[in-house]
């Protein structure tokens, strides 16, 4: 039954109750006020970021360290356009999310009104779907369809342009409908009896089986139907930086990143094997277009987009492809090897990369009196417990911790991978604490990714959230500093900072309970382990070597045999 005339805000924050959301990230203004203040006098949380930007991160950090679909909501004109690199970052790397971006009145769109964008030409390319909102009478079901259809398939964030005016009008709101929505993108899809013996009939004839993990498996489900899967064959494992976790990377089989700063053991298996199971992955340039890739290997290949899996029947010509669910394709193959007694005769494969991870294990400058990024994500990965939840900046610092964290568990890694946006960590942060209110979450950021987004500082200072920041500050970015060492000649432009600020000092000011700052090798271990022990908000700045490079490395245009292993990295007899 029909419940009495409701205003379009209120339609969508018990719309958004129904859904089950709990908080919201966003940043208010007159044309989506309507909307805020229905949600003020809501269950729904609102949580008010630094900027828009980090509204919209927040949301997808939500997502990324949780199985529910963060919500975003912010005003027009320039609002909405400073959520655009977080929208672009969440469809690149496959996040769902939601988007509700105020918009002028309807009869002033198109009229250079103030604060007016065309929503849908700007965000068309860079989002999985935007929707012009243009009656009353179907806002509710653009909300609904919007949160199913941003997880549903390869997941992505959808964007929602409502103008003030159909925020304000009344119409009925029907509710409890949610099975109606849900069905539209349910997808069934299983692998049949026949397609199941041809993937065995692959890999019963290989002798040298890899999995290829990607951030389609990234998920509760994905990590378990995997992890049931390999229990029963033990195939060694290589990931992409979205699939951290899907596997626990303590298992000795389990060999880590791949690709141009992949691990060792990793880039150096790659070369070795005859079957290449890749499972969820996109191919990314800085894996899959390295010279040796998997070149004489028999690959098969599971996921969920049709477009990707079209461009790589045409460019791999793969052996065996599925385009449907990786974990239920996974479940499907587990069950038939099952009921078939399937098994498989790998083991001097298995020891070979066991002994591979063993000889060539990561390393960095350790007579140096400057501090290395490596050694104090080293010393931090001694420390990781199964309840952190890690977010990273980008810089070198990403791509170490992705070398050194060794991950256990799904959606505890969160970093941004394709689109590689600085400012990432801390806005993430707040968003996997609100999904996440008994896990400790830890930013790890480099002094340039952190200053893009250092408006957050007072976010979590004010809110008091548990977030510890790790903040490496080698006063420069060391990333591109290093291409100009590699390619250009040595000459450093723009990206030197010999006189930088105090940044411990910044986040006492933003009420951080802990905030120091460490220069010496002494005294790291010390002030890690009072750093995690912090309550509320806490910071720990270490100063850095601003000349430490990234080894491994495959550099463009080398093959995998051609990796350097840099001065450090070498073979354990």
């Amino acid at each position: 039954m029909k419940g009495p005339p409701m205003k379009g805000a209120s339609i969508i924050a018990k719309s958004l109750e129904e859904l089950g959301v709990r908080c919201v990230f966003g940043y208010t203004g007159a044309a989506i006020l309507p909307v805020m203040d229905e949600l003020g006098s809501s269950p729904i949380r609102i949580v008010v970021n630094a900027n828009e930007q980090c509204a919209a991160f927040s949301a997808a950090g939500y997502s990324r360290s949780s199985d529910e679909v963060g919500v975003a909501i912010v005003t027009s004109g320039p609002a909405i356009t400073n959520a655009l690199t977080a929208v672009a970052d969440s469809y690149a790397d496959g996040v769902p999310m939601v988007v509700i971006a105020g918009q002028v009145p309807e009869h002033k769109i198109g009229t250079d009104s103030f604060q007016h964008i065309d929503v849908a030409s700007v965000f068309g390319p860079t989002a999985k779907h935007v929707v012009s909102v243009s009656s009353i009478g179907n806002i509710e079901a653009v909300i609904k369809d919007a949160w199913f259809l941003a997880r549903s398939g390869k997941p992505g964030p959808v964007v929602i342009d409502l103008p003030i005016n159909l925020q304000q009008t009344s119409t009925q709101y029907e509710g409890g409908n949610l099975e109606r929505f849900a069905g539209v993108y349910e997808d069934e899809c299983h692998l049949s009896e026949a397609q199941c013996a041809r993937f065995f009939e692959l890999l019963a004839a290989a002798r040298r089986p890899l999995l290829y993990l990607g951030g389609g498996l990234n998920s509760v489900r994905g990590s378990a139907a995997i992890r049931r899967f390999n229990e029963r064959f033990g195939i060694p494992s290589v990931n992409t930086l979205m699939a951290k976790g899907v596997v626990d990377e303590n298992d000795p089989a389990a060999l880590g990143l791949l690709g141009m700063f992949g691990t060792p053991y990793a880039n150096k298996i790659i070369q070795d094997n005859d079957f290449f199971f890749a499972i969820g992955v996109r191919w990314d340039d800085r894996v899959a277009e390295k010279v040796g890739f998997a070149i004489q290997a028999r690959i098969a290949y599971i996921d969920v987009n049709p477009r990707k899996m079209h461009q790589i029947r045409e460019e791999r010509r793969p052996d065996f492809t599925f385009l449907g669910d990786a974990a239920r394709a996974l479940d499907d193959l587990t069950a038939y090897a099952e009921r078939h007694g399937i098994a498989i005769a790998i083991d001097d494969w298995i020891r070979h990369a066991v002994a591979l991870k063993r000889a060539w294990p990561l390393d960095y400058r350790r007579d140096g009196e400057a501090l290395q990024q490596a050694e104090v994500l080293d010393r931090l990965n001694e420390r990781l417990t199964d309840d952190m939840i890690i977010t990273t900046g980008v810089g070198n610092h990403q791509l170490l911790a992705a070398q050194y964290l060794r991950m256990r568990q799904p959606k505890r890694f969160l970093t941004s991978g394709s689109f590689s946006t600085m400012g990432f960590g801390m806005p993430a942060a707040v968003g996997a604490c609100h999904a996440n209110p008994d896990a400790r979450v830890v930013v790890i950021d480099g002094d340039g990714s952190f200053r893009m987004n250092m408006g957050e500082l007072h976010t979590i200072g004010t809110l008091d959230l548990p977030v510890k920041i790790l903040l490496l500050n080698n006063h420069g970015d060391g990333m591109v500093r290093n291409l100009e060492n590699a390619a250009y000649g040595g000459r450093h432009s723009a990206t030197e900072r010999p006189r930088d600020v105090d940044f411990a000092a910044m986040a006492r000011l933003c009420h951080f309970g802990f905030a120091e700052r460490v220069t010496r090798r002494q005294h790291l271990e010390g002030a890690m382990d009072a750093w995690l022990a912090a309550e509320g908000p806490a910071m720990l700045e270490v100063v850095t070597d601003v000349d430490e490079a990234i080894y491994p490395v495959v550099r463009p245009g080398a093959s995998y045999a051609e990796m350097d292993l840099g001065p450090y990295i070498r073979e354990r007899r």
